[in-house]
């Protein structure tokens, strides 16, 4: 069975944000607006997003 991901998009900078979330977008393979990826549902990805919510847009894949 295929594992369910999701769509991450930046859509804001992370100038004005705290290091740790800047860090955060890096771990995600995020750093400039308008890049796309896509990672596997699990928890630590979903905490990961949630840290950084006002700065990405997600969608199920």
């Amino acid at each position: 069975m295929a594992e369910k991901t999701l769509r991450v998009k930046q859509v804001k900078s992370a100038i004005a944000c705290p290091a740790d979330q800047g860090k955060t977008l890096k771990a995600l393979g995020l750093g400039k607006i308008g890049r796309t990826v896509e990672q596997v549902d699990n928890p630590c990805v979903r905490g990961m997003i949630f840290k950084v919510k006002h700065l990405v847009e997600v969608e199920e894949a």
